[in-house]
C-alpha cells in the first residue's frame, strides 16, 4: 500500500502477480466462506469501506481493484471483460481458498458473468448489484438519445479518457458524477472522493474504465453466444435499487435457474457507499442459503 493510500481498520493490503498484471486487494475476516467484491465506475476497492467490516464479521472478504483501477497496474488498449474475468479467475487460483461468493456491480457485471460461465467452479453464487450485461441491454445506457450518459462513449473512445478526464478527476467525479447520481455527502464525501481521485487521476488512471466501457459497447454478440453456450447453473441473486428491474432482466437471460430479485426501495445507484447496512442484510442472507444449497 502507498504511504498517502487512505484505508480502513481491520483490513489487509495485498498484492498479487496474476495473468500478466498485478492486481491489488484487500481482504478483512478470518471464517466462512470467502467473498469477493468487485467494483464499478467510479469506484475501486474503497467503494467498500462501509461493507467490509458487516461482512467479515462473518466471511473472508476479499474487495479487489480490477486492472486499470486504483493500485492494481494500468490497463493498456486490449482490455475488457474478458481479460478482466481472466484476472479474477488468477486471483481467485493466487488466494487458493476455493470456491467464493462473487458480489458484482455497476460496470462488473459483464466481467463477473464471463467468470461465472467460464470457471463455475469458482463461484459459490453470483451477486449483481445495479448491472447489466453487454448485449441485454447495457449497450443501451450510453445511447444518448434515449436517457443514456455521454461519458459512456467517451471512456470508450482510444484516447480521450486521458486528454478529457485524467487532469480533471476529483472534479469530475465528485463535482459531476455522484451529483448527477443524486449521491449525498454523507455517503460520498470530499474524502472519498479525494480518495478515488489519487489514482484515477495518475496516468492511465481510467485505463480500466475505457476498456469495460468499450467492451460494454462491442461484446455483445460474444457475450449472448457465451450465455447460450454456458448458461449460468450456480445461484445468481440480482439486487437493484435506482436501476429497478433492469440488473435482473440481464441476469436472468443468462442463467438456467430463475435468479432471486431484490428490489431497495430509496436508495440511489451506489448500494454499497450508500446502503452499506441494507445491503449487507441482503448479501449475508444470500450467502447463508447459497452454502446451505451448495452440493457437498
Amino acid at each position: 500500500m502507498k504511504p498517502d493510500r487512505t484505508t480502513i481498520a481491520g483490513v489487509r493490503h495485498e498484492t498479487a502477480a496474476v495473468n500478466g498484471t498485478r492486481l491489488h486487494y484487500v481482504t478483512a475476516g478470518d471464517d466462512g466462506t470467502p467473498v469477493l467484491l468487485v467494483h464499478g465506475f467510479p469506484e475501486t476497492w474503497w467503494a467498500f469501506r462501509k461493507l467490509i467490516p458487516l461482512l467479515a464479521a462473518h466471511h473472508r472478504v476479499y474487495a479487489v481493484d480490477l486492472r486499470g483501477f486504483g493500485d492494481s497496474d494500468v490497463a493498456d488498449e486490449n482490455y475488457s471483460s474478458a481479460v478482466a474475468a481472466d484476472d479474477l479467475h488468477a486471483l481467485i487460483e493466487h488466494l487458493a481458498v476455493g470456491a467464493m461468493h462473487v458480489v458484482g456491480q455497476d460496470v462488473s457485471g459483464g466481467t463477473v458473468f464471463r467468470l461465472a460461465a467460464t470457471h463455475p467452479g469458482d463461484v459459490i453464487g453470483l451477486t449483481a448489484i445495479e448491472s447489466g450485461i453487454a448485449g441485454f441491454g447495457a449497450e443501451h445506457l450510453a445511447d444518448v438519445t434515449h436517457g443514456g450518459v455521454w461519458y459512456i462513449g467517451a471512456l470508450a473512445s482510444p484516447g480521450v479518457a486521458g486528454l478529457l478526464f485524467e487532469r480533471q478527476a476529483s472534479a469530475f467525479i465528485g463535482e459531476y458524477l455522484y451529483p448527477l447520481y443524486g449521491v449525498s455527502a454523507a455517503a460520498v464525501g470530499p474524502d472519498d472522493v479525494t480518495e478515488f481521485a489519487l489514482t484515477y487521476g495518475r496516468a492511465g488512471g481510467f485505463s480500466g474504465a475505457a476498456g469495460l466501457y468499450r467492451g460494454m459497447l462491442t461484446e455483445g454478440d460474444e457475450l449472448r453466444a457465451l450465455a447460450q453456450s454456458v448458461p449460468l447453473r450456480m445461484p445468481v441473486t440480482t439486487i437493484g435499487s435506482r436501476g429497478g428491474g433492469f440488473t435482473h432482466a440481464a441476469f436472468r437471460s443468462v442463467a438456467t435457474q430463475e435468479p432471486t430479485a431484490v428490489q431497495l426501495d430509496g436508495v440511489g445507484h451506489y448500494v454499497a457507499q450508500e446502503a452499506p447496512a441494507a445491503l449487507a442484510d441482503v448479501l449475508l442472507e444470500t450467502f447463508a442459503t447459497t452454502t446451505r444449497q451448495r452440493p457437498r
